[in-house]
């Protein structure tokens, strides 16, 4: 400590436990900061991830409404999870078909079956339901994209065939 001119300079500098409760008062800061930032982070992670799901299931969905239109007949099983739509070739008498089915197993994929070649539409399925009454197919999709039991994503629609023989 010097004194000039009646004037008390401390040059110590800062002691250690003053650091110390700067460091402290810092981290909390910086702490609530991180926090903040990386709960926004998920949540647009989770909101992404959601938009991506609903946008598949509806191009899904789309493709399932269109092939049925184009059915002259269509079957389903008596659980709900299956159906078979029998699609007129163009400019020929022949047919073709189409089988749309999940298991009934919460996360199974749905899948698409074209005269017995496989494919997957859509993963994360929850339920789906295909209603077959005369000429029109009932659908209600729904994908559970966080396991909790509860779907997250629900598409419904009524698709009624335009090339049908039925009554």
């Amino acid at each position: 400590m010097k004194i000039k001119n009646n004037v008390i300079k401390n040059e110590k500098g800062f002691s250690l436990i003053e650091l110390m409760v700067v460091m402290v008062i810092l981290s909390i800061i910086i702490l609530g900061l991180v926090t903040f930032f990386s709960g926004g982070v998920r949540s647009w992670i989770s909101g992404d991830n959601q938009l991506r799901s609903q946008r598949e299931a509806r191009l899904a969905m789309d493709m399932m409404v269109k092939e049925i239109r184009l059915g002259k007949s269509v079957t389903g099983t008596s659980d709900h999870h299956s159906i078979t739509v029998v699609i007129p070739a163009l400019g020929s008498d022949s047919a073709y078909n189409v089988t749309f089915s999940w298991s009934g197993t919460d996360g199974d994929p749905l899948q698409r079956v074209v005269n017995g070649t496989p494919n997957y539409l859509l993963t994360d399925i929850y339920n789906i339901n295909f209603g077959v009454k005369g000429n029109r197919v009932d659908i209600l999709l729904q994908m559970d994209l966080d396991d909790d039991g509860n779907p997250d994503i629900s598409l419904n629609t009524d698709v009624y065939l335009r090339n049908s023989m039925m009554p």
